[in-house]
């Protein structure tokens, strides 16, 4: 896997003085080339959010490259932020309570952990590849975390999270990966989604 593909953070691609500079014109063509029919919410951030994020520093997206002789392309993405997280602790394993203790201080009125975290804000494959050279969605993941860990050497950390769509194939993804459910939110949209952490 890690021959055949390899990230490049949108601030690079956006810096003159960076060997992978390709300006926000070229970058924006590249990335209109991105399709995912199977969640048009990740399409849409892709195209019309991830560049002014990345500039502004609310989130920053790392695009995952496919080598190929005919020219590398745009396999997939993935974005990431430092947000704070709340775990109730009726919710959650003592166990993972003990985890959090080290990092956050349980609020005994809320009955919650609140602890910076690692947020995977995005992640998404082109499927606008033909199928034999799409990622996988391990290997996707795998990169998003190889780029956490290089974070949290810098500036420590221990716990990354997300949330998905209450979908069977999904929650099954994020769990043989290695990330447990600890609640639920309630988007403006009326969206449910399951939250999942994981330490790392």
């Amino acid at each position: 896997m890690s021959h055949l593909f390899y990230t490049i953070n949108i601030h690079d691609a956006l810096d003159k003085n960076n060997c992978v500079y390709m300006g926000e014109d070229a970058l924006s063509i590249l990335l209109d080339g991105f399709s995912c029919s199977k969640n048009l919410e990740v399409e849409h951030f892709l195209k019309h959010n991830a560049i002014e994020f990345t500039k502004k520093n609310q989130s920053v997206t790392h695009m995952v490259l496919r080598r190929s002789n005919s020219g590398d392309c745009l396999a997939g993405y993935f974005t990431l932020a430092v947000k704070p997280v709340s775990v109730r602790a009726s919710a959650i394993s003592k166990t993972i309570g003990k985890k959090l203790s080290r990092i956050s201080v349980l609020n005994k009125e809320t009955d919650t952990y609140t602890a910076s975290a690692y947020l995977i804000a995005q992640l998404g494959k082109n499927f606008a590849l033909p199928r034999e050279e799409q990622i996988q969605g391990t290997d996707l993941l795998n990169l998003a975390d190889i780029t956490v860990k290089m974070a949290q050497n810098m500036v420590g950390g221990v716990v990354e999270f997300l949330e998905c769509e209450d979908n069977s194939f999904l929650l099954d993804f994020y769990a043989t990966n290695g990330f447990k459910a600890f609640d639920r939110r309630i988007t403006e949209e009326r969206e449910e989604l399951i939250q999942l952490l994981r330490f790392i």
